[in-house]
């Protein structure tokens, strides 16, 4: 592991405490099939319907990412903090079983849950590079949501399921 200086540390400290959703991105196309799970999505525009995802470029997914082109925002629900442990690789599933579950939908250009809260298919439209990571631009052809599933959120380094709130 590389040596961070304090600036970094305390930076990483403070993004741990930036509650975000969990989403497992994934990309199916001639140089593979595989997924990880990211807390960095954003909504950019919706003329095109347009959000950008942030992936590390020494993840062997980000040159897939790229290549293939194709990909699926899978926005989880509160009960799927296992599936983001596995895509996280915190679990010993292989890539290939974590595919064969019959929790897919078939018809996407990319992996789509089908139970996500919402899945968000596309393909990267433009790429910018900043540090160890770069941001993909994905266009959205289709969306998919379930709206009374529960949200699951990334927080202290930790997963937590967040009920829908009423408004005060």
């Amino acid at each position: 592991m590389t040596n961070l200086n304090e600036n970094q540390l305390q930076f990483r400290q403070a993004m741990a405490h930036l509650a975000a959703a969990v989403n497992i991105v994934t990309t199916e196309g001639p140089h593979g099939k595989l997924g990880i799970t990211v807390t960095a999505v954003c909504s950019v525009t919706d003329s095109p319907p347009t959000v950008l995802v942030c992936v590390n470029q020494r993840s062997a997914a980000h040159d897939i990412f790229q290549k293939n082109g194709n990909v699926a925002i899978n926005v989880l629900a509160g009960e799927q903090s296992q599936l983001a442990q596995h895509f996280a690789g915190a679990t010993e599933v292989p890539m290939e079983e974590r595919f064969a579950w019959d929790i897919w939908d078939d018809d996407a250009k990319a992996p789509s849950l089908r139970d996500a809260r919402v899945a968000l298919v596309g393909r990267v439209s433009d790429t910018y590079s900043r540090g160890t990571h770069t941001v993909m631009f994905v266009e959205i052809d289709s969306i998919r949501t379930r709206n009374e599933a529960e949200a699951l959120i990334y927080d202290s380094r930790d997963f937590h399921k967040v009920s829908q709130l009423t408004a005060v």
